[in-house]
């Protein structure tokens, strides 16, 4: 704009000097002054109309008795009019680089578990109260990290998106000892989607990902009320994830449903399809392939509204389904060697929830065999696991505090723990009662007391502990 202005005024002194008749050269010097106040005014005026986005239209302030001649200059100066600009909209839109539409985000929960009574501390060879979700429920309490998550991820083209995480509250065993080192890095996802539509409805992920086996399995655990998974379900493949390809497809009268419950601030179990098919190494999270067969899962899973039933259902969703894992794996010895059997890893699992609006419940269970320590020969069998639980909830969302959600889970599983040395077997039942505080979206409170009657994972220790626990987390969201 400013110098578009002072092209205009230049323009036009220039065309005073160029048109000016020799005549009015010989005028006195009280004419030429009129003459040049005249054209001062138009340029003026010419440049207030440009600055308030006018179009320039003089105004006469030329006196009277000017001469013919002087007019000639001030009407062409007058004339002329800036080129229009060109609107901002009419430009063409740069295309963002694959880099600028990445985005960054993550997780961290920190923890403090405090034991009110029970076996923190047992003679040797018998069980002590452990989880295998939580290292820090020992005789050693304090403050844990128990995830810090950091995610990168975005779409690379209209069709490719890819999926980064790492979690950097990892612990590993000191080489030298039994002490624990604690907050190294680990690879959790590394995984590319391929959308298949336009719509992307349905999509080939390629990488590693979460098994698509069991409901809580594949909800994020920013995103679970519960503090740890259930033993049950995770039993099948802890740490959630594997090396793979898999498949979902999600029709759209599905997806309508759960972006529904998402913008209603439902706890939804992730970015997973109704449908899923997959083939994975089997092996676990971050461990080498033992053998040539590959692990099989199907998983489906079915939203249905309720508005239909009447006034008193209106807004819920019943959601049921279920999953089936065919596998082979072959667990780490106490020798620390890895077994050269391939032991049957097979099972099955159904799942339903009523999402709570304002009360829920949710359950699971799963039936099957895998790989378990028996007592008797000291080795490792195949045998038959069992175990589930159940959920009930309700939410509370307020204006003043921000939302409440208390909850209280019952949760039953038999069977052998594979992730673990010598794929011990686990007894658990176990009873949480917890509330859910979150005043702001990025900040959450989880306190609970749980009743646990447990077998330690570890094959060298016999028996069940109990105790009673009050835990607490803290998570922040960024």
């Amino acid at each position: 704009m400013t110098l578009r202005l002072r092209l205009a005024g230049g323009t036009a002194l220039a065309l005073l000097m160029i048109h000016m008749p020799v005549a009015a050269q010989a005028q006195s010097s009280a004419d030429l002054q009129r003459q040049i106040d005249a054209l001062r005014a138009q340029v003026e005026a010419l440049t207030a109309a440009l600055a308030a986005g006018q179009s320039a239209q003089p105004v006469a302030v030329a006196p009277a008795s000017a001469p013919a001649s002087s007019a000639t200059p001030v009407a062409l100066a007058a004339s002329i009019a800036p080129p229009p600009a060109i609107p901002a909209s009419s430009a063409a839109p740069k295309a963002k680089a694959w880099y600028e539409k990445l985005s960054l985000r993550g997780y961290t929960q920190m923890r403090y578990n405090g034991f009110l009574s029970g076996d923190d501390t047992a003679a040797a060879g018998v069980s002590r109260l452990r989880s295998v979700h939580d290292s820090s429920i020992s005789d050693r309490g304090g403050f844990s990290l128990r995830r810090a998550r950091l995610v990168l991820q975005g779409d690379v083209s209209d069709r490719v998106s890819l999926y980064l995480q790492s979690d950097f509250a990892t612990a590993v065993n000191n080489q030298a000892g039994t002490e624990r080192r604690e907050g190294f890095a680990q690879l959790r996802d590394a995984y590319a989607d391929v959308f298949l539509d336009k719509e992307k409805s349905l999509r080939l992920r390629f990488g590693q990902s979460k098994v698509p086996y069991g409901w809580e399995n594949m909800q994020s655990s920013s995103n679970r009320l519960t503090l740890d998974r259930s033993d049950a379900i995770n039993s099948a493949v802890p740490s959630e994830r594997d090396l793979g390809v898999v498949g979902y497809y999600t029709p759209p009268s599905v997806q309508k449903i759960w972006d529904r419950l998402g913008h209603d601030g439902q706890k939804l179990f992730g970015n997973y399809g109704a449908f899923g098919v997959g083939v994975f190494n089997g092996q676990g999270t971050n461990r080498t392939e033992q053998n040539r067969g590959l692990m099989k899962v199907a998983f489906a899973t079915w939203p249905f509204a309720l508005d239909g039933l009447g006034d008193a259902f209106e807004g819920q969703v019943f959601e049921i389904g279920g999953s089936a894992m065919l596998n082979k794996v072959q667990p780490e010895l106490r020798s620390g060697a890895v077994s050269t059997i391939a032991y049957e890893d097979n099972r099955v699992g159904l799942h339903a929830m009523l999402y709570p609006q304002p009360f829920g419940i949710q359950a699971e269970w799963n039936w099957g065999k895998g790989p378990e320590y028996d007592r008797d020969s000291l080795s490792i069998e195949t045998k038959k696991l069992r175990g589930g639980y159940v959920q009930m909830m309700y939410r509370l969302p307020t204006d003043s505090v921000g939302a409440l959600m208390p909850y209280g889970r019952w949760q039953h599983y038999r069977g052998g723990w594979k992730a673990s040395t010598n794929a011990p077997r686990l007894e658990t039942d176990e009873f949480e009662l917890g509330l859910e505080w979150q005043p702001w979206k990025a900040l959450e409170f989880t306190v609970a007391y749980a009743r646990m009657k447990r077998a330690e994972a570890d094959e060298r220790r016999t028996g069940r502990a109990e105790g009673d626990l009050i835990r607490t987390q803290v998570q922040w969201n960024y």
